[in-house]
């Protein structure tokens, strides 16, 4: 059934002349969108790339979350969100609904531009194409979606405004972002804002950053939200079951803190639920309160009269939000920053500056490579290309699609001089 909350304007496809649908199609817009991203190899890469643990830790934590397990999860609790918001009533029915498929959709795709070995391969990346236009894993997801998910890398999958817009969590390009580490588009993206926006431009009060950055479509706000309560309720208990988080070191984290009542009793239950061996079942149950924290909040702003896509905001309850706040900070503090963890980060950005440095050499500083480091397809790609920024972005294209293992084996190909067997190919 197609929902009333939707028109033309949010189903328009970014290119029309490549749009294709057949007499006999029984799918929506969305549908298509959420099958094309679910049968895409960019997705099925999501399995070997890291989430909390990196693929060198597999045998020793094998019940470990992937990127493609996380993000299953998240497109399930999207789904939630949206079933539970229609019980609430009006301005929802059942012919007006947000959409649980472009929802689903957008939270299968937030995480396909992410590179091996998890935020630490995304920061490496952004240091060593700054002079290039940086690196970033939304912009990089964006950058799938619309240039290069399928033929090869040299085609997008020509997606419905509704879904480019649900999967931008950030609308300021990279010239605009100050320095930012993160949290911006590439300059060369700027055309996909127009496009979302239906050509509008931003008011003067959404100035580049942080206010640009919040201005977000309904469903982008869902998926995030999913994004969050999936990320700080599993990445917990994926830390506590592989040892990082025990009773005695949470308990003695939070007599570090100076944690308010609330949130003193919050850390009570982890520690309640780690003695007693029941962890999983009751942090999966608090996923219930995230779903069951939010609501609608209607808005105004300079688009909402083309969508209702923007004529709600998602409002969350201030106590799930500081429960997952918590949660997440617990996470990074016991977890992220363990040794064991950071050592293997240490080394994963090793890899990472050592491929590219010598993919440099090769193919970004030369118009014609001395070796052949990469395949055809890739190394035919970057000799066409105008200039070096291109190139190193065709370059950087490759690294962000190897899954942790497949960086690995890159590497020991071409540094490990040790003399020992090669490692399969890739």
């Amino acid at each position: 059934m197609v929902s009333r909350f939707y028109n033309d304007f949010d189903t328009a496809p970014l290119d029309e002349k490549r749009a294709r649908r057949s007499e006999d199609e029984y799918r929506s817009a969305f549908q298509i969108d959420r099958d094309r991203i679910l049968h895409s190899a960019a997705f099925r890469r999501l399995q070997g790339k890291t989430q909390v643990f990196h693929s060198f830790l597999i045998g020793e934590y094998d019940f470990y979350r992937s990127r493609l397990t996380h993000s299953l999860e998240v497109s399930q609790v999207g789904r939630a969100i949206c079933g539970f918001l229609q019980t609430k009533g009006a301005p929802l029915d059942d012919a007006v609904f947000i959409d649980p498929d472009l929802v689903e959709a957008a939270c299968l795709a937030h995480d396909l531009g992410h590179p091996p070995f998890g935020h630490t391969g995304e920061r490496a990346l952004h240091r060593l194409m700054e002079d290039f236009g940086g690196f970033e894993g939304n912009a990089q997801t964006l950058r799938l979606l619309t240039e290069t998910l399928f033929g090869d890398g040299r085609e997008g999958m020509n997606p419905t405004r509704g879904l480019l817009d649900a999967i931008l969590k950030y609308k300021t390009l990279h010239h605009d972002a100050s320095g930012a580490k993160n949290h911006y588009l590439y300059d060369e993206q700027e055309r996909f804002i127009h496009f979302v926006l239906g050509g509008a431009e931003f008011p003067a009060e959404l100035t580049p950053g942080k206010a640009r950055n919040g201005f977000r479509s309904l469903e982008c706000q869902i998926m995030d939200w999913a994004d969050d309560t999936a990320y700080s309720i599993n990445d917990l208990s994926d830390g506590i079951r592989a040892g990082f988080i025990t009773e005695i070191k949470l308990a003695a984290w939070a007599e570090q803190q100076s944690l308010p009542g609330e949130e003193a009793g919050h850390v009570e239950f982890l520690i309640d639920a780690i003695e007693s061996g029941k962890f999983e079942g009751r942090l999966g149950r608090s996923i219930g309160e995230h779903i069951r924290g939010c609501s609608l909040q209607p808005r105004r702003n300079f688009i909402f009269h083309h969508t209702q896509r923007y004529a709600f905001d998602l409002a969350i309850d201030e106590e799930v939000r500081r429960k997952a706040k918590l949660n997440k900070r617990i996470a990074l503090e016991l977890v992220f920053r363990a040794p064991k963890l950071q050592q293997l980060d240490f080394k994963a950005e090793l890899m990472l500056e050592r491929l590219f440095e010598a993919l440099r050499e090769q193919y970004i500083e030369r118009e014609k490579p001395r070796l052949h480091l990469l395949p055809e397809p890739v190394e035919k790609s970057i000799m066409v290309a105008p200039d070096k920024c291109a190139r190193a972005r065709l370059v950087c294209d490759w690294l962000a699609n190897l899954t942790d293992r497949a960086a690995f084996q890159a590497h020991q190909r071409m540094f490990d001089t040790s003399g020992g067997p090669l490692p399969d190919f890739v």
